[in-house]
């Protein structure tokens, strides 16, 4: 069985069972494994099976990913092999090679069309039947409609940006000093990389970066937190109002 062990400063913050189903790392909420730390990108990596073996593969990261010290591409793991990634190391794990040997060339296919199949609701389908629904048409309109989406507006009341005014369109925008940053600070002492806004299923979240001071209503924050109409963000001697667009 191969598994993966999130680490940071040699102390586990997590461990993760690999399948032959690809996984992802990164900073969104919607990889397999999930750093947030802004040195890590939205999708930094990837884990694939291929036949017998284990592979990562940088997906076009801005600070590389890097194996036993050595930045790759595309590399073949190994039992203890170590992946760097921003400030975090994974160990990767495999005492059992020959677990998978005997049924890989077929499995490869039907992982696919399992991964296809776990987004039908189970609600609705019953012994390989699908079970007809009890909704009125007009529900079932209703439901069949997507939900408008929402876009978030920052407003800087107090503080040296670069714009009074920041409409979040995009999946992350990061605030700080940094060239990369979407919401620019001003001023010597502001950090390079304060916090990241991310943006997920018609909501968004923000998380500070490590050691810098958010708060939020007046609140400390020193974890990812959602947003809601009418916050007031404060990162040094920047204040901000969140809203949503009308």
């Amino acid at each position: 069985m191969a598994k993966l062990y999130l680490k940071f400063d040699n102390s586990v913050l997590k461990e993760i069972t690999l399948s032959q189903a690809p996984a992802t790392i990164g900073r969104l909420p919607d990889n397999t494994v999930q750093i947030d730390n802004l040195a890590v990108s939205g999708h930094h990596a990837r884990i694939t099976w291929d036949k017998d073996h284990y592979e990562i593969e940088d997906l076009g990261s801005l600070n590389g990913t890097y194996v036993n010290n050595e930045r790759v591409g595309k590399a073949k793991l190994r039992h203890c092999d170590l992946v760097r990634i921003g400030k975090h190391e994974l160990e990767f794990k495999n005492e059992g090679p020959a677990l998978f040997s005997s049924v890989a060339a077929k499995a490869g296919p039907e992982v696919a069309k399992l991964e296809a199949t776990v987004m039908l609701d189970s609600r609705q389908v019953h012994d390989g039947h699908a079970v007809r629904t009890s909704l009125a048409p007009a529900a079932m309109a209703a439901a069949a409609t997507p939900a408008k989406e929402r876009v978030g507006i920052l407003n800087v009341i107090e503080g040296k940006t670069d714009q009074e005014t920041y409409i979040l369109t995009s999946r992350m925008s990061m605030i700080g000093k940094s060239n990369m940053a979407s919401i620019k600070l001003k001023g010597f002492f502001a950090p390079n990389s304060a916090a990241l806004i991310s943006k997920r299923d018609n909501k968004y979240f923000i998380a500070p970066e490590h050691k810098v001071k958010l708060r939020i209503n007046g609140e400390q924050v020193l974890s990812q937190r959602e947003l809601s109409a009418g916050d007031v963000i404060e990162i040094g001697k920047m204040k901000a109002a969140f809203s949503f667009q009308d």
